[in-house]
């Protein structure tokens, strides 16, 4: 055996060689250095041929193997249940604690389908999820997210795979490509997390439940206003129905009446 397969030189500090220190090496240049240090004087041609002939090289880390889905342009949803988006959305409680909200949205009704707080969301909990939305709404053609690491799970591609169903991911830092779901994401925080003060789980979870039945039941959605002569939603079975709760119906109606009640002056002739 070669003098470098007798001795690990580490920080001049001599070590007997056996096949269980092979977690000690490091590269080559510095073993030179460390070889120099005890007053060996070698090549480093000759350390190089050594160092292969001793299989000292440290095996590198592989990355973490992700699912892989589809990367590329999508076509608008001309139906419900053809697309649905995921995201999460980060906040904390008012003692400085994290949760996250699970967010769930079709992209055609823009109803969203699922909203859930947790301090702890895996991925085998969004595929438990999923399979309740499932359960009451049906399976969805394609459902695209982000490349976050609950997305990107083997059990999440277990469970495409299981349910034949396709994960489109967006490409790495294009959120806009889920503009649906990160459009709903802005609604979301700004008329229910930034509104409310969250003491704990079980408030959070009663506060979003509430706010999700209003946003799909009684909000009017900006892009459907344009084509309907009242503001409609879309409830869990697709149905379509008039919104007669609206608060914004309600607020613009208000107005309307004080405008018409408003006395006018009279006119003023010269």
């Amino acid at each position: 055996m070669s003098i470098l397969g007798q001795f690990i030189y580490y920080d001049a500090i001599v070590i007997p060689w056996s096949a269980g220190d092979c977690y000690a090496i490091t590269v080559r240049r510095r073993i030179h250095v460390m070889l120099g240090r005890q007053g060996i004087i070698m090549n480093l041609k000759k350390l190089r041929r050594l160092y292969r002939e001793e299989k000292l090289t440290v095996r590198k880390r592989s990355g973490r193997k992700r699912a892989l889905g589809t990367r590329g342009p999508l076509a608008l949803p001309s139906r419900a249940n053809e697309r649905w988006s995921l995201d999460f959305v980060s906040h904390a409680f008012t003692d400085g604690r994290r949760f996250r909200v699970l967010a769930v949205v079709d992209d055609f009704t823009r109803e969203c389908l699922a909203l859930v707080p947790d301090t702890s969301l895996s991925s085998r909990r969004l595929a438990r999820q999923l399979d309740a939305v499932i359960a009451r709404r049906g399976n969805p053609r394609t459902i695209i997210s982000d490349n976050g690491t609950e997305m990107t799970s083997m059990a999440i591609l277990e469970w495409c795979q299981n349910m034949h169903i396709d994960w489109h991911y967006i490409a790495p830092g294009k959120p806009v490509q889920s503009g649906f779901v990160e459009s709903f994401n802005g609604s979301f925080r700004d008329e229910c997390l930034n509104e409310t003060l969250f003491s704990s789980l079980t408030q959070a979870r009663i506060e979003i439940t509430a706010w999700k039945e209003d946003y799909n039941r009684n909000r009017p959605h900006k892009a459907r206003l344009k084509t309907q002569d009242s503001p409609e939603i879309w409830r869990d079975d697709g149905a379509q129905v008039s919104a007669t709760t609206s608060w914004l119906t309600a607020l613009i109606d208000s107005i309307a009446r004080s405008y018409v009640e408003r006395p006018t002056a009279p006119l003023v002739s010269s």
